[in-house]
């Protein structure tokens, strides 16, 4: 029998289709279903086994249906299986009824009295889709007009304006509950035990070379009074182990050793020895820095 659709099509099409599906519906995060869960393997290499074994088995029973029919039969099967798609019955009544045309042979009745050096002209009618789009799109203009126009609802520039400053308020909310994205403007000052305790084991590992143990300055300066070069307070302090101190003679960025989070506590603990005044320490340098606002991490 004939099919619109070749088997070489439709099986494939069958069988993607189905696998989509199961890709859709089964939850695999950032892998394929069909390689996260192997049970879905299986069920699609049966699925696909079926299809081939349906489509055989079809064949078989149409070679014999064929073989069953008398000539009669069989040369109005094959003439029908020879009839091109668009010759074929029910495609010639559905472009009629969409396109609402008249056979050549009423064609005399529908030509006007135009007549353009010979050219004549016919009075048929729109087809049907065409006339339904037209006056779907004068629906779709008045709606659009009074929506836009009267009510005033936002436009594509409007809207993407609010997505991006929501996008911002969103991303603000996250940097203050995310540590490895901290910044100077989020930081904020430790005053746990145990984030200062991590925050002098820091210290010690890197940093004591420069200021000493005891923060009292060495080769870098003194870290426990209130003078600073590049401005104190744990925003300050935050930016410089970040960002190096003066070029040429300050210190090293750690912002490729340290995390967000490990320069947060060693900046509190290093606010935390303020006035220890640790024995010979290193002449104060810079200027008075005088806190205000200071931002503490409630836990």
């Amino acid at each position: 029998m004939k099919k619109l659709i070749p088997v070489y099509v439709r099986v494939p099409v069958i069988f993607f289709a189905v696998m989509m599906a199961m890709e859709y519906f089964i939850d695999s995060g950032d892998r394929p279903a069909f390689i996260k869960f192997p049970m879905v393997s299986v069920f699609l290499f049966v699925f696909l086994f079926l299809l081939i074994a349906i489509e055989i088995t079809m064949k078989a029973v149409d070679t014999i249906t064929y073989h069953l029919l008398t000539e009669e039969q069989k040369a109005k099967l094959n003439e029908a299986n020879d009839l091109s798609f668009k010759d074929s019955e029910w495609y010639k009544k559905l472009m009629e009824k969409l396109t609402k045309t008249e056979s050549l042979a009423n064609e005399d009745q529908l030509l006007l009295e135009h007549d353009y050096d010979g050219i004549k002209e016919l009075d048929n009618n729109l087809p049907t889709w065409w006339v339904y789009l037209f006056y779907a799109c004068i629906v779709f203009g008045v709606v659009y007009m009074v929506q836009y126009e009267v009510l005033g609802a936002d436009n594509q520039e409007m809207e993407l304006k609010k997505e991006v400053a929501q996008a911002k308020i969103d991303i603000a909310e996250y940097m203050k509950t995310a540590p490895d994205m901290m910044d100077e403007k989020t930081v904020t000052l430790l005053t746990d035990p145990a984030d200062l305790a991590a925050g002098k084991e820091i210290f010690t590992t890197n940093c004591a070379a420069c200021h000493r143990a005891d923060a009292g300055g060495q080769i870098g300066p003194n870290l426990t009074d209130d003078q600073w070069i590049l401005g104190g307070g744990i925003k300050n302090v935050f930016h410089t182990l970040v960002n190096g101190g003066r070029d040429g003679k300050g210190m090293i960025s750690w912002k490729g050793t340290l995390k967000p989070k490990e320069m947060q506590k060693v900046a509190s603990y290093i606010l935390s020895l303020k006035g220890s005044n640790p024995p010979a320490a290193k002449a104060s340098e810079g200027e008075v820095w005088v806190e205000e606002n200071v931002t503490v991490a409630v836990k």
